[in-house]
C-alpha cells in the first residue's frame, strides 16, 4: 500500500508468515526515514525498497517486544551501520519494555525524523508491560501495535499481559484521538488494512464492550501461545537477531 502527501511517504508492508504489518515512512524533503515493527525474514525487502526510493533511514522502531517474530531492527543495523562509531541507523523501543536499544522512549516523548515526520509517543500496556502507539498527528496515522488490532485488540495472557489495563490504555489514551485519524495495526488475519479511530470506537466487537465484559471475554479466548515464543522474545530482548 502506498499513499502520497505532499511531505511524507508512506508505505505498508506485510509478511505473510506472522501477518505483521511494517510501516515505512519517510520526508520527502530530506530523504531521513523510519521503519516501524521490521521483520527478520523481510529485512532483504525492507532494505531494498529503501535503496530503491533512494531514502536515508534513519530510525528503526518497535511497538513492543513482540512474541510471534523476531524483530529485523538487529540485522538493519549490522547491514547499515558499517562505522559502529558512528552509527547511521538507530533502533528504538519503550524504556519499560526493559528490552535492549539505542533510543528508549516513554509517554509523550516525540520522534522526529526529517522535517515533516513527529511520532508522538504514548504508553498503551496491556498486551504487554512496554507497549507503546506512536502518533502522527500532522498527518492522522495511529501506529497501536499490538494494542488495538481493527475489530480487535492484543491478547493478555502471557507477557505481562493485563485485561483491565489494556482496555484502560485503549480508552484512556488511543480512543481520545480525533475519530478520522487512521489505525494502524502491527496485525491483522484477514486481509484488513487500516481503520479509524471511529470506527473502532462504533464497530470493534470486544472494546464497545463495558471493562467488566473485556475482561471475562479476554479471560476465555483459549489461545495457543505463539509457536515463535521461546525464540522470539529473548532475541527481541536485544534487539533481534545480528
Amino acid at each position: 500500500m502506498s499513499l502520497i502527501s505532499k511531505r511524507v511517504l508512506f508505505r505498508q508492508l506485510f509478511d505473510r508468515i506472522s501477518c505483521t504489518y511494517t510501516y515505512l515512512l519517510a520526508d520527502k524533503a530530506t530523504k531521513e526515514a523510519i521503519l516501524i515493527d521490521p521483520v527478520l525474514e523481510c529485512v532483504d525487502r525492507d532494505l531494498q525498497l529503501v535503496k530503491e526510493i533512494g531514502l536515508n533511514l534513519k530510525y528503526v522502531a518497535n511497538t513492543h517486544c513482540h512474541a510471534d517474530h523476531v524483530t529485523g531492527s538487529g540485522l538493519i543495523k549490522t547491514r547499515l551501520n558499517t562505522n559502529p562509531s558512528q552509527p547511521t541507523v538507530k533502533s528504538i523501543i519503550s524504556e519499560i519494555s526493559g528490552a535492549k536499544a539505542d533510543i528508549k522512549v516513554d509517554e509523550n516523548d516525540v520522534i522526529t525524523c526529517g522535517e515533516s515526520i513527529k511520532l508522538k509517543v504514548l504508553s498503551t500496556p496491556g498486551h504487554t508491560n512496554g507497549c507503546v502507539t506512536y502518533v502522527d498527528t500532522d498527518n492522522g496515522l495511529v501506529f497501536t501495535g499490538d494494542a488495538l488490532l481493527i475489530r480487535g485488540c492484543g491478547r493478555t495472557d502471557f507477557q505481562q499481559g493485563d485485561s483491565g489495563l489494556l482496555w484502560d490504555s485503549i480508552h484512556q489514551k488511543i480512543f481520545t484521538l480525533p475519530d478520522n485519524f487512521n489505525v494502524f495495526p502491527a496485525h491483522d488475519y484477514k486481509g484488513q488494512l487500516l481503520s479509524t479511530i471511529t470506527e473502532e470506537k462504533r464497530f470493534n466487537p470486544r472494546l464497545t464492550k463495558s471493562k467488566e465484559e473485556f475482561i471475562e471475554i479476554m479471560a476465555n479466548l483459549n489461545l495457543d501461545l505463539p509457536k515463535m515464543i521461546d525464540i522470539a522474545v529473548p532475541n527481541n530482548m536485544v534487539c533481534g537477531l545480528h
